[in-house]
């Protein structure tokens, strides 16, 4: 109904009942000026719409329909040609059949005639050719066109099954058997004649088939030649020692392979694939396991020639020319793979692959450590040609460290990338595939960057043994690379083999975690720096012991200077010191201020033996207050070691300047400590000894982070020649200062 109504509404522009009358009266009853105006502007708008879809319509009707007229008219140009033609076909037609009937009725007697004289004919060539069979036979075999003489048998035979009970026939048929049977002794001889072509033994294995030779005898036959022929192949490969990989591998494919190839499909055509009425029913079965069986074993006989080949070239010639090699032969096996079906290859080239990157693993690995020899041993020649401190103590021990360093690392990055073309993608073979191959890859990372890590670290922590007499400098270096290597270097090549080989060592519960080849380097910087600091104390040592021990200490003079050694040390602790500040940067210098609050400059610095402190942080003697009577007592020195901690001396140093100078300085002093200890003293050497030590309070104090232990073992020091001293009696302090400050 509603439907009905929009139909009939006067007032709907869309419907046939629209009024316009009605609906102008409408719009001025009920609308605005305003809506009366915008209802103008749309019907205006909407008019001009329709007007220019109509014109549209119209445009596009019209070009189709000049195109349908064009069409039609061409059409009908086109249909006049074809019905004249047609026409003309059919006037030749009519011709055609009226003469095929003329001839017809002219032929109708002679055409028996015709057929029983082309019979005869042709019985007649063949009985032409049955007679002259022998002598061509014959001719063929002294042409030694054997494919030709036997087709021309065959052919001859089927007309000898028909007609050789015929007494004109018998003798031919025997000449001809007497001929082939030749031929068979012939062919025969050929066959297991050595030299012969792997083509060539094929063909005259196919002819002795076709001669009705029994087929199990010719398949293992022709397998024995074959091995033959193949065999020479070898031998003649192992000759060609002087042809790059390319070229060895590319002769091979062509010669060994083409052969053994060849064989394959001729074998498997003739004694597989057919089925002979006249063998046992497993007969192809046998076939099909005999071939498989020489198959494998010629190609195992070519890889293994080859895999020597490749293990003679590894470490000697480009790996990029050998692996493009391996990829020939990889492609030309994939390919015997799906010559016959049923047939299965057991060695792959994946193997020899994977083999020669073990190898070549081994190889980068001894060039490696030979290179690491080679530079070890230049660090030395370096630190042995160099005579003067000044330039040891200046850039030249960084410039050894950072050539090691740099180096090495090189080294390893480019051997790294050398391995890495085992692993292009444009290869047709993919090792990380074969769970040997990953294993490959995995021992690139283990056993040769891991294990070459490792191998620096032993051979370095080997300097670092008392029976090598290794120079205390080529211990500093190599302490010095090794800390390197543990800051930065171990983690930027194990980053590096991660990234190149795509190895997730993080989640790996099998390789080398980084932060224990870093903790195994840092032990070998430790070890080596604590031979350093031990060594230097030990010449500091000698030099304080031989000073002490060659002195007759009873019958000394009154002193008047301090003793040439005490300089000596200094000068030693002085030299080390620069050495090492070279390596081992100096702390901040509000850091320095900081821990020098408690020491006063060089000319405001008196003796720790004049002045007594009471402050609990510092520990100074004032052995020189003391009167004899209480120098006599040993409650002194007693009571200054319940207040002081035990110094250790033989202790693990930081990687710091002042902790290695300060571990030299603990060894010297605790040496003469020692010394002083065995020795009895006169006035005048206790004396000395005072001065002596006086004056290293006055030089070794700016080495040292705590002076307090330089002041504790001077104190031991002088203490104990107090104590070992005949007549206690020290000099005054203004004494001493002027004998160590003219001194």
């Amino acid at each position: 109904m509603d439907h009905r109504i929009t139909k009939s509404n006067p007032y709907d522009m869309d419907t046939p009942a629209f009024d316009s009358e009605k609906y102008l009266e409408k719009l001025l009853k009920d609308y605005s000026l305003k809506q009366i105006m915008d209802t103008e502007t749309a019907v205006v708008k909407d008019t001009q719409t329709l007007h220019s879809d109509m014109q549209t319509l119209v445009y596009e009707n019209y070009n189709k329909f000049i195109s349908a007229t064009d069409t039609i008219r061409k059409m009908k140009n086109d249909f006049k040609q074809m019905e004249f033609d047609m026409n003309l076909l059919k006037e030749k037609m009519g011709t055609i059949t009226n003469f095929s009937e003329q001839i017809t009725g002219t032929l109708q007697g002679t055409r028996s005639q015709l057929c029983k004289l082309s019979e005869k004919h042709s019985l007649l060539k063949r009985l032409q050719f049955l007679s002259s069979l022998p002598a061509k036979l014959k001719g063929l075999i002294e042409d030694q066109n054997y494919v030709q003489c036997v087709q021309d048998y065959l052919h001859a035979k089927k007309v000898f099954e028909q007609y050789g009970q015929q007494p004109s026939f018998e003798g031919i048929r025997k000449d001809c058997d007497i001929i082939m049977t030749d031929l068979k002794h012939q062919l025969r001889s050929e066959f297991h004649m050595s030299g012969k072509t792997a083509e060539t033994l094929t063909k005259i294995g196919e002819l002795l088939l076709q001669l009705d030779e029994k087929p199990s005898d010719m398949a293992s036959e022709m397998l024995v030649c074959a091995s033959k022929r193949l065999h020479e192949q070898i031998v003649m490969l192992q000759d060609q020692t002087e042809r790059d990989m390319i070229e060895f591998v590319d002769l091979g494919i062509e010669g060994f392979l083409n052969d053994l190839t060849l064989v394959v499909t001729a074998y498997y055509d003739m004694f597989v694939a057919k089925n002979y009425d006249d063998e046992r029913d497993d007969f192809q079965e046998f076939a099909l396991k005999e071939l498989n069986v020489f198959l494998n074993e010629n190609i195992e006989k070519y890889m293994t020639l080859v895999q020597d080949r490749v293990e003679s070239d590894i470490g000697l010639g480009d790996t990029h020319v050998m692996l493009r090699a391996l990829d020939r032969l990889h492609r030309r096996l994939l390919a015997m793979r799906n010559i016959c079906c049923g047939l299965e290859i057991h060695r792959n080239t994946v193997d020899i692959i994977i083999s020669a990157a073990h190898q070549l693993i081994q190889t980068h690995s001894k060039n490696l450590k030979d290179h690491f020899a080679d530079s070890l041993s230049s660090v030395r020649l370096s630190l042995v040609s160099t005579k003067s401190d000044a330039i040891v103590s200046g850039v030249h021990l960084n410039d050894l460290i950072t050539n090691l360093y740099v180096t090495l690392m090189e080294k390893v990055r480019g051997v790294l990338r050398d391995l890495l073309v085992f692993l292009q993608t444009d290869w047709s073979f993919n090792i990380k595939s074969d769970y040997k191959g990953a294993l490959c890859v995995e021992g690139i990372r283990e056993n040769l960057l891991i294990g070459f890590l490792r191998h620096i670290s032993r051979v370095i922590n080997g300097f670092g043994d008392s029976s090598t007499s290794s120079p205390p400098n080529l211990l500093l270096v190599l302490s010095k690379t090794c800390l390197e290597m543990e800051q930065n270097g171990i983690h930027v090549l194990i980053s590096l083999v991660d990234d190149l080989y795509e190895i997730d060592s993080e989640n790996s519960t099998t390789l080398t975690h980084e932060t224990e080849i870093s903790a195994e380097m840092r032990e070998t910087a430790q070890n080596l720096l604590d031979n350093y600091v031990r060594l230097q104390g030990s010449n500091i040592s000698q030099m304080l012991r031989k000073s002490v021990e060659t002195r007759d200490w009873l019958n000394c003079l009154e002193p008047r200077t301090v003793r040439a050694v005490m300089k000596r040390v200094v000068e030693e602790m002085s030299s080390i010191e620069t050495v090492v500040a070279s390596l081992y940067e100096q702390q901040p210098s509000h850091e320095r201020e900081h821990e020098r609050t408690t020491a006063s400059s060089d000319s405001s610095r008196k003796t720790h033996f004049s002045n007594l402190t009471g402050s609990k942080q510092q520990f100074r003697s004032n052995w020189s207050n003391y009167t004899p009577s209480q120098l006599e007592s040993s409650y002194v020195s007693n009571i200054h070691r319940l207040f002081s901690e035990k110094v250790e001396i033989f202790t693990s140093v930081d990687f710091s300047k002042v902790s290695i100078v300060t571990g030299v300085i603990k060894i010297g002093l605790k040496t003469l400590l020692e010394c002083v200890r065995v020795r009895t003293f006169s006035k005048f050497g206790l004396q000395q000894i005072q001065v002596d030590t006086h004056y290293l309070q006055m030089n070794l104090w700016r080495f040292v982070k705590d002076e307090n232990l330089i002041n504790y073992l001077l104190d031991e020091i002088l203490g104990s020649a107090v104590h070992r001293c005949l007549e206690s009696t020290l000099m005054e302090p203004n004494a001493v200062e002027i004998i160590c400050e003219r001194g």
